[in-house]
């Protein structure tokens, strides 16, 4: 394998200065003589990072090029992926067999469920060989498609194509989208004439890709980013044909912790400009016939307040932590907005339940709530709240979500079905009687669901904790000790990693592999109180959690300990870094992809996008006992002299969310510190952003490559 071949230590004295020349492709070598010895080394600068707490020596800081076009920093990452191509050659038919699997179970001519808006039937086509989304619309009283939006058309000539966020006129006779072409998420706003064809760029850039309509078809609000830190900073106020520099700017957010949206409400009655941070959020909602007007707040923020709202028949449908943990739902009329005195309860806080997100109706409200760590959905009758129910579900372990639902006089609730064996389901729940039909089953071509099983377990952590664990393998798997064990988890931020299918992931399960999610604190898997268990100075449960499921499935006989792979990205990159410091021995190999792994350094950096939205995450740094508590866990400061796994770390150069410079310096301090004869890899996409290739088939492609690369450490393994 890989792992026997000669090394060298990575402290090379005489290569204490890095030259370009040391990072330009090595020497033509066959695969089997790509050595750890033939990685580019990046030179040691010291750089003092001063903090009000002290003073830490970064040895790599100079890899940051907030640019992206010095020539050094360039060919050091352009080095690095040239050596991760010598060093994936030998096994480069298993990552085309991989890539070949996945693309089978690949409808390539798929549409979504068509939703109706007003006189059309909305629909997402994908057509056959092309990467990117058809956006089409029908006349509800019959007639031909019509194409609203090829984006294929639009990435002609393009590496890199992202239209986000298409917004139809009230009168649908335009469509207003944005456009990113780098994969930084700052897009140009565009608007086409659904009447004529014609596409208009307005020459406004530089935002986020947040859209609202007012009502008389010509006004939109969109929002302007710092272009620095990239906050959301400006809601403007462009009226369609106008110079771009002739937009009003009708407010300005000045607490830079908070991020920004602007939107319309689900009747379309408003304007609304939501405000979010961790642990606070504000509204401020505008009466959409008069675009001219001042918007109005409907509840000040408040520290450790949340909530969100829906407008329907005259009344706001609130969603908030106000006394609840866990959220309640309440109402308020809309002429009496400005004070959450004025709330009134619907649906009141539930200890063992917790409210996702709220759909309003004329007739019903249905929640999506989490119970015992599944994801469901509720009805409530408005004129009866006591008969509510929840809707049932077909097997034990599971997801439950809303799908496009965009009228609201109408019984009628779609949700999406899924599982870690079953391929998502659109489902038209009619909320009076009751009764369901399948509106949509995706299909997976090559794949037969009988072959499959899940199923949950609870693993305990080092303070008795019990963490859920969802599983995926083969119907014939043996609980034996003997299969590899492929781990997920996020754990950050709330956000819940759900079971939900993902026909990528056979590949590994039809060899053997058991997929484990581990739902660890950090996300809301178990309610509010999951989150803040793994958050601020909690932040190092998330880690132990993981460790623990790991050491619950090989004791459990789920993995063998010499055959388990980690994997997380972007704060889960974070988890993935910790972990390797932690208890590096317990994995044969991690996948780290976007890694936030710099954390005192980012966090610091008040220049840097979403730092400061992040404070109420991990704590701000400026404050001494955040300062210590961030620098006892941050993976890039606690890198030491001693043997890693196996590692394959990936990032996008213009990723505007966890920059570049992060896994960058983290893999070059590896390189010079570790130990060992493990492999350590760096790939970096040079036309991508925080999410990868934008292009479907380019996505499954670094998909085939990363379990290429678990897959080869196994074999070399065994």
């Amino acid at each position: 394998m890989y792992l026997t071949k000669p090394l060298s230590k990575y402290a090379l004295t005489a290569l204490a200065f890095f030259a370009l020349s040391a990072c330009q492709p090595a020497p033509e070598t066959t695969p089997s003589d790509v050595s750890q010895s033939d990685a580019p080394v990046a030179k040691r600068e010291p750089y003092t990072v001063v903090s009000p707490h002290g003073e830490r020596v970064d040895y790599y800081y100079w890899l940051r090029d907030d640019e992206r076009k010095d020539p050094e920093v360039l060919a050091y990452l352009e080095a690095e992926n040239d050596y991760y191509d010598a060093y994936r050659a030998d096994y480069q038919a298993v990552t085309d067999e991989i890539e070949q699997e996945i693309l089978a179970r690949v409808k390539q001519d798929d549409s979504s469920v068509p939703y109706r808006r007003g006189d059309y039937m909305y629909q997402t086509v994908y057509e056959t060989g092309k990467e990117y989304p058809i956006y089409t619309r029908t006349p509800v009283d019959g007639g031909d498609a019509e194409t609203i939006l090829d984006v294929n058309e639009l990435a002609e000539g393009k590496p890199f194509m992202q239209v986000s966020n298409l917004q139809v006129s009230p009168d649908q006779n335009k469509v207003a989208f944005v456009v990113d072409d780098m994969g930084r998420r700052q897009y140009e706003l565009q608007v086409k004439d659904l009447t004529t064809g014609e596409v208009a760029a307005t020459g406004i850039t530089g935002i986020s890709a947040a859209i609202a309509w007012a009502k008389d078809n010509e006004t939109l609000f969109v929002i302007e980013n710092d272009p620095q830190t990239l906050l959301s900073k400006r809601v403007m106020k462009y009226q369609l044909g106008s110079p771009a520099d002739s937009v009003e700017v009708v407010y300005e957010e000045q607490d830079n912790t908070f991020y920004m949206w602007v939107d319309n409400t689900t009747d379309g009655e408003y304007v609304v400009i939501n405000l979010d941070a961790t642990v606070s959020d504000e509204m401020h909602v505008l009466d959409a016939d008069t675009p001219d007007g001042e918007f109005q707040v409907l509840a000040p923020r408040e520290r450790d307040f949340k909530y969100s709202a829906d407008h329907i028949d005259g009344r706001w449908i609130i969603l908030t932590d106000l006394n609840a943990p866990n959220f309640q739902v309440m109402q308020v009329e809309a002429d009496k907005i400005g004070d959450k005195a004025n709330w009134e309860p619907l649906v009141a806080h539930d200890e063992a339940v917790f409210i996702h997100n709220i759909s309003v109706f004329k007739d019903y409200l249905a929640l999506n709530q989490r119970r015992e760590g599944l994801r469901q959905i509720r009805v409530v009758p408005w004129a009866e709240p006591d008969t509510s129910y929840v809707i049932s579900a077909d097997e034990a372990t599971y997801v439950m979500t809303f799908a496009t639902n965009v009228e609201q006089d109408t019984s009628e609730l779609r949700y999406n079905y899924t599982s870690l064996v079953t391929p998502t389901v659109t489902y038209a729940f009619d909320m009076a009687s009751q009764k369901r039909e399948v509106l949509k089953e995706t299909e997976v071509p090559n794949y037969d669901a009988t072959q499959y099983a899940t199923s949950r377990t609870w693993a305990t952590a080092d303070d008795g904790t019990q963490i859920p664990v969802s599983l995926l393998y083969k119907k014939d798997f043996k609980q034996d000790g003997t299969a590899p064990l492929y781990q997920y988890a996020y754990g950050s931020y709330g956000s819940t990693s759900e079971p939900w299918f993902r026909q990528s992931v056979f590949s590994l399960v039809d060899r053997g592999f058991v997929y484990a999610i581990a739902h660890i604190r950090g996300g809301q898997e178990m309610g509010r109180q999951w989150y803040e268990d793994g958050k601020m100075f909690n932040k190092k449960n998330t880690f132990t959690d993981y460790v623990d499921v790991t050491d619950h499935l090989v004791a459990e006989q789920y993995a063998h300990p010499d055959k388990v792979f980690g994997m997380g990205g972007s704060a889960g990159g974070l988890l993935m870094g910790a972990v390797a410091n932690l208890a590096p021995e317990k994995y044969r190999g991690l996948v780290a992809h976007v890694p936030f792994v710099d954390v005192v350094t980012t966090m610091l950096d008040e220049s840097i996008p979403l730092t400061t939205n992040e404070f109420d995450e991990w704590g701000n740094p400026k404050n001494k006992e955040s300062y210590e508590y961030m620098l006892s866990y941050s993976p890039y400061d606690h890198v030491e002299a001693k043997e890693y796994p196996a590692m394959l770390v990936t990032t996008g150069l213009h990723d505007s969310q966890v920059q570049y410079f992060e896994p960058a310096k983290w893999v070059a301090k590896l390189r010079y510190t570790q130990t060992g004869d493990n492999p350590l890899m760096f790939r970096t996409n040079m036309e991508a952003g925080h999410g990868g290739a934008s292009g479907r088939f380019s996505r499954l492609k670094e998909v085939a490559e990363e379990y290429a690369f678990i897959l080869d450490l196994l074999e070399e393994e065994n």
